[in-house]
C-alpha cells in the first residue's frame, strides 16, 4: 500500500534584517496586532500543513510566545548564519520526523501577503507533476546592465525571464541534498531553487501575485499593511 507523502512548511526566521533597520527585525514589526511573522505562518497554515518548523536565532526569546494559529503543529530549531544555513537546519530537522518523500514548502518569513490561492495553486502544481516548484512572476520592468558608475551599458531582454518568489516546493531528501551539495561546492545559494538548479533537478515556475511582496526594507512594511488590507476586502 502507497504510502501517503505529507506536507510540511519551513521558516527561516533567524536572519539579522540590517536593510530593514540595524535594531529591528522586520517579521516582528506589527501589522494589524499581528507581527509579520504571525501572518506570514498562518497564511501557511490555510493549507493542510503535517507541521511548520521555524528556525529562529539562538538568542530568540520571543518567536514561542506569538499566539500564532494552530501553534500546536509549529516546531522550532536553530537557525544558522544565513538564510540557506536556516534552511538546512530545519530540513535535518525535519529528517527526524518526517518521512524523505515528503513535500516541505520554504517561504520568507517577510512575506505575509502570500494568498491562499497561490498556496494552493503552487501544491498542486507540484504533486501533479511530481516536481520542484516555485511561486514566481514574469518581469515587467525594462532591464538595464549597469556595470559601472550607474552607466547604461545595454537593455536585457525581459521576455525569458522571471523573478522568483516563496514558497519554494521540493521533496525533503531531493531539497536536502540538493543544499548540502551545492554548499559542499562552494555554491552561492540564494534559494531553493538555485540549489536546485545546482544539482541539474527540474524546477518549474507556477506564476504567483505581485502582492506577495518580500519586506526588506523600512517601506515595505506600509505597504504590507496597505496589501493585508486590501486582502481582507476583495
Amino acid at each position: 500500500m502507497k504510502t501517503q507523502t505529507k506536507l510540511w512548511a519551513v521558516v527561516p526566521a533567524a536572519g539579522s534584517g540590517s536593510r530593514f533597520s540595524k535594531t529591528e527585525l522586520k517579521q516582528y514589526q506589527y501589522i494589524q496586532n499581528h507581527t509579520v511573522l504571525e501572518h506570514t505562518v498562518n497564511r501557511l497554515n490555510t493549507l493542510d500543513l503535517a507541521g511548520c518548523v521555524l528556525a529562529i536565532g539562538q538568542q530568540d526569546n520571543f518567536a514561542k510566545t506569538l499566539p500564532f494559529q494552530h501553534k500546536d503543529n509549529l516546531h522550532f530549531c536553530e537557525g544558522g548564519d544565513e538564510r540557506v544555513h536556516s534552511v538546512l537546519n530545519a530540513l535535518i530537522y525535519l529528517s527526524e520526523i518526517a518521512d524523505k518523500n515528503d513535500w516541505v514548502l520554504v517561504h520568507d518569513a517577510a512575506r505575509p501577503c502570500v494568498t491562499s490561492d497561490c498556496l494552493t495553486r503552487l501544491v498542486e502544481s507540484a504533486q501533479h507533476s511530481n516536481q520542484s516548484a516555485i511561486l514566481a512572476i514574469p518581469v515587467r520592468d525594462t532591464l538595464k546592465q549597469v556595470p559601472s558608475e550607474n552607466q547604461i551599458e545595454k537593455t536585457v531582454s525581459r521576455e525569458l525571464l522571471w523573478q522568483a518568489q516563496t514558497p519554494q516546493m521540493a521533496r525533503l531528501q531531493v531539497l536536502k541534498s540538493a543544499i548540502e551539495q551545492a554548499l559542499a561546492d562552494h555554491i552561492v545559494i540564494t534559494d531553493e531553487a538555485s540549489a536546485l538548479e545546482y544539482v541539474k533537478e527540474p524546477v518549474q515556475v507556477v506564476q504567483g501575485r505581485s502582492d506577495n511582496i518580500k519586506i526588506t526594507y523600512a517601506d515595505d512594511l506600509e505597504l504590507a499593511r496597505l496589501i493585508l488590507q486590501s486582502q481582507i476586502h476583495s
